[in-house]
């Protein structure tokens, strides 16, 4: 179904779109009946948080009070909702929810440095700075773009299961800005900032503090296609025009033209335009014709893994209710939302014995209209 602010399902979370695709989450978790849930969202509250953060409580009671939770008895929520304080703001909030069948959990007090067992359901917001089972930083300020604050940044939380013990990172790495920018040069400056900071997550996360373990990092990397060799792929027939501005002389758009066809445009692009003449690329196949351009994962090749990508690119999609498998024409579609882990970590599902499970890496909701990200699951069925 369509799920529109009007529904009056989406009474509590009409103000920010990421939190339809929870309705979505309980289906999925009817679905899979998973023992250990785990969530991580990157924008609580929406664009508009001043606004918006209100109706997060009201939403949290509303899941944990659903008859899909009813048999998750354990509960842990981390909401970094303090938007007044710039210097520590996320947005960032993580979920994770414990089924009555696991007798033995237990969770990481990073002050005490020793685990303890998991009773109850707990929301900690105010001050996530100094709750003990959990990390939070936001990147350092000349990590962000032009040095200007925005939500970026991570949160670690540790669990053990019986003798698996893991770490849990959700994390929101820097946007692309300007798509007349991110077509300057390959790589672009944009994809080294998002480098620079996913090695200071990985540097944190595995440093001498505390006991290394196996990592699983998922959230919105805002990982993109490498602009300027994709857009001379789509592009590869075509003449560039190039529109600059009366007053400044700068490059305010690029217009790409058939030599032929009476010149039509094939492409126009500006600071937050990408308009390409045909979406399907993106859509047919899942898009994987363009996974070639999807390289900024390669850096990392020796320290992170992923699942193999069977869906179509995660962003930016339409958020009219109406148009839940068009992307919107302001970024060149992109796979920023992702599942990573540790060599270690994959290790732990892709051992002999789980040969007869089954791993699910998807999106959900691929038809329905739930915000400019389609949300991915992982499973081990």
């Amino acid at each position: 179904h369509h799920v529109c602010p009007s529904s009056p399902l989406t009474r509590f979370f009409f103000s920010d779109p990421f939190l339809v695709c929870f309705l979505f989450l309980l289906q999925t978790v009817q679905t899979h009946n998973p023992h250990f849930l785990a969530v991580h969202c990157q924008e609580v509250g929406g664009k508009n948080y001043e606004a918006s953060m209100s109706h997060v409580d009201s939403f949290i009671k509303e899941l944990l009070s659903s008859d899909a939770m009813k048999d998750f008895s354990r509960a842990r929520i981390y909401l970094d909702e303090n938007y007044k304080s710039q210097e520590h703001f996320t947005a960032l909030g993580s979920f994770y929810f414990i089924h009555d069948s696991l007798k033995n959990l237990h969770q990481f007090d990073f002050k005490a440095k020793k685990f303890k067992k998991v009773v109850g359901k707990e929301t900690c917001s105010e001050t996530l700075e100094s709750t003990p089972t959990l990390e939070k930083e936001k990147f350092p300020q000349d990590y962000f773009p032009e040095c200007k604050w925005s939500r970026k940044g991570f949160i670690r939380t540790r669990w053990a299961l019986a003798d698996c013990a893991f770490d849990l990172v959700n994390i929101h790495l820097f946007h692309d800005a300007s798509n007349l920018v991110a077509w300057e040069k390959s790589p672009s400056i944009y994809s080294g900032t998002r480098q620079k900071a996913l090695g200071y997550v990985l540097d944190r996360i595995t440093d001498q503090r505390y006991e290394r373990l196996p990592y699983f990092i998922f959230g919105d990397f805002n990982f993109r296609l490498d602009s300027k060799q994709v857009i001379e792929s789509l592009c590869s027939t075509a003449i560039m025009q190039t529109v600059r501005t009366d007053d400044t002389n700068e490059v305010d758009k690029l217009i790409f033209r058939e030599t032929d066809n009476d010149r039509k445009v094939v492409l126009q692009l500006e600071k937050k335009l990408f308009s390409y003449v045909n979406q399907d690329i993106f859509r047919e196949n899942n898009g994987t014709s363009l996974l070639e351009f999807d390289r900024e994962l390669s850096v990392f090749k020796d320290r992170l893994h992923e699942l193999e990508i069977s869906f179509p690119p995660s962003y930016p999609y339409s958020e009219d209710c109406n148009l839940g498998k068009e992307y919107m024409n302001t970024r060149c579609p992109a796979w920023c939302d992702r599942i990573l882990m540790s060599q270690s970590a994959r290790d732990l599902f892709l051992k002999p014995e789980n040969e007869e499970k089954s791993l699910v890496y998807d999106n959900i909701g691929p038809n329905v209209c739930m915000g400019d990200h389609k949300v991915l699951t992982g499973a081990v069925l």
